[in-house]
């Protein structure tokens, strides 16, 4: 061993840095195994069911919370039976029983005498998202994406594993069927657990139950007031309300008139993207491009298309389908740039300022209620009407803020207020111009209720669950000028109020002193005590005619002023129509 260890030569000594690089240029050369390739990323794509996406995103939909999730069950429920009910003819009444199931489940019952059902399509409404008939028409309606009450369906499986129970009949005479109807979120499609005849007290109409795991509060927010509020919002239709604690709350219909049947229109040019206007053109049964423009459109005239057509250098009798993708795109330029009439407003069905006013007269105890409709504008071709009210004294709570009822194609918007345009536009208003106290970025203070109604062919909601109001100029500017027509109207009844209070106070104080007055005469002129009591009516008579001439002439002096605002408002209009 002593030998072997003299014929070895001595080790050198490496420098540790020399050895980390040594291991690194190892590491580097040597083959690298990959964490996935582009054959094991495409194994693990698949497609995603909607159904599936708002499984897990379904705060987008309005199931936030589990207050909130009772609420909007409720909501979709109501905003169906309602859009059936008056599609129908029906006078809708509606029966809404929310029952305790435990601690943290309720059972929600909603019923309506509507027109019913059809047995084939009840499992793709109540098991199928995305499923309706009213997202490709133009025309004022509660729903739009066909998402709402499949959608509470899916959150009462979800939460609690219940099916949603459906009873259905189409007529006098014909059998109720009754349903147990879920959803699998992986195909998004209807599974039908049961499917019977069943007895149905109506002639007519269905019955929704879900159970669902969710929290009942009473005050803002919560499903007593959006009853409420929709009693505004819907004076032609009757509620029966029974609350989780056993309180019953009947809504009579204070109209029994339906409201005027919104009609569907054809998509006007001006709001047409260019997208939309190439499938239109691929889809269109008219022979050639000018029909195309007249038929699949409102609002154009065989002139305004061969004029649109020569503009765009397209030949009129060209097929749709033929048009290249530049034509299709210089022709969209041509229609932006035309000026067409706008778009019909029969689509539309306001509440009306007298049916509203009542509305309010009803819920709120106040001294003056004034309700104003504006004429209909336009947004992105897409015609739209703002309705306001304002419910202003009487018991109302006059240190609070103001509260903010706002509604869209009749339905309380409950959440998001801060995002919504209705909100904005209530803020931007100067409150104080009218006789009321508002500190900045803040609603008026005082005993004040307003209500903002937006009814539209299709309402620009920021997000699925229909809570909010986008920000369009357009929007936001009718809902101004409707808030201060409401306003002037309230700042002349605060201003005659105050008048009224100034005058009382000073007839008061007159009043107090005329028998004093009366006493100094008969003292000074030394008469008799029956012609000192002639004076002093006669002092009185003349008070009293003074005041009332005092009313009449700040009567009329109203009158006079709210005529020329009137005109004024008027003659813009009249120079930009002519």
């Amino acid at each position: 061993k002593a030998a072997k260890t003299k014929e070895q030569p001595p080790e050198k000594k490496v420098p540790a840095k020399a050895e980390e690089a040594v291991e690194e240029t190892e590491k580097e050369s040597a083959p690298r195994t990959p964490r996935a390739t582009a054959e094991s990323m495409a194994a693990k794509q698949r497609e995603i069911s909607v159904s599936e996406f708002f499984t897990k995103n379904r705060h987008l939909l309005g199931f936030d919370n589990p207050a909130k999730a009772l609420l909007t069950t409720v909501k979709e429920a109501v905003d169906n039976s309602l859009d059936a009910c008056e599609e129908a003819g029906i006078l809708p009444t509606i029966s809404i029983t929310i029952s305790t199931v435990n601690e943290n489940r309720y059972r929600v019952c909603i019923e309506d005498n509507g027109p019913g059902i059809v047995k084939e399509q009840a499992p793709k409404i109540f098991g199928k998202l995305l499923y309706g008939s009213k997202f490709h028409r133009l025309k004022q309606s509660r729903g739009q994406q066909g998402i709402g009450i499949s959608a509470a369906g899916m959150y009462g499986y979800l939460t609690t594993g219940k099916p949603v129970h459906v009873i259905s009949r189409t007529g006098k005479g014909k059998n109720a069927w009754g349903f147990d109807i879920q959803i699998n979120t992986r195909t998004n499609s209807p599974e039908v657990l049961r499917e019977e005849t069943v007895d149905f007290p109506l002639d007519h109409g269905t019955r929704v139950q879900i159970e669902l795991e969710a929290s009942y509060k009473r005050g803002k927010r919560s499903v007593d007031d959006y009853v409420q509020q929709t009693a505004v919002a819907n004076p032609h239709t009757e509620f029966h309300y029974k609350a989780p604690d056993g309180q019953e709350f009947h809504y009579p219909r204070a109209a029994k008139e339906l409201p005027l049947e919104a009609k569907e229109i054809k998509p006007h040019p001006h709001g047409v993207e260019l997208g939309m206007l190439i499938q239109i053109a691929q889809d269109t049964k008219a022979r050639n491009v000018k029909g195309m423009l007249q038929s699949d459109f409102s609002r154009v005239s065989g002139q305004s298309a061969q004029a649109m057509l020569e503009k765009a250098g397209i030949d009129p009798d060209k097929k749709s389908k033929d048009l290249a993708a530049a034509e299709i795109e210089k022709l969209h330029q041509v229609i932006g740039a035309t000026p067409l009439l706008a778009p019909p407003t029969n689509c539309l069905s306001p509440i009306g300022e007298e049916l509203l006013r009542k509305s309010l007269e009803a819920r709120y105890k106040a001294d003056v209620v004034i309700a104003r409709t504006r004429k209909p504008a336009v947004y992105r071709g897409n015609p739209f009407q703002i309705e306001a009210a304002l419910a202003y004294g009487g018991e109302l709570s006059g240190e609070e803020l103001a509260e903010v009822l706002r509604f869209a194609n009749r339905v309380p918007l409950q959440y998001q207020a801060a995002a919504c345009a209705i909100s904005k536009s209530v803020l931007s208003v100067d409150w104080k111009n009218y006789g009321l106290e508002q500190a900045r970025g803040a609603p008026p203070t005082g005993p004040i209720v307003i209500a903002v109604h937006i009814a539209s062919a299709w309402v620009p909601f920021t997000s699925e669950s229909k809570e909010a109001i986008a920000h369009y100029p357009e929007i936001i500017k009718e809902i101004r000028l409707a808030l201060q027509d409401c306003g002037r109207d309230l700042s002349r009844h605060i201003s005659a109020r105050r008048r009224a209070a100034e005058e009382f106070k000073k007839r008061s104080y007159i009043e107090k002193y005329i028998p004093h007055i009366g006493i100094a005469l008969r003292e000074i002129l030394e008469l008799k005590e029956t012609e000192e009591k002639k004076i002093v009516q006669t002092l009185r008579d003349t008070l009293e005619r003074s005041r009332a001439k005092a009313a009449v002439s700040a009567s009329e002096a109203a009158q006079i002023e709210k005529q020329i605002e009137e005109e004024t408002e008027e003659k813009p209009a009249a120079r930009a129509a002519s």
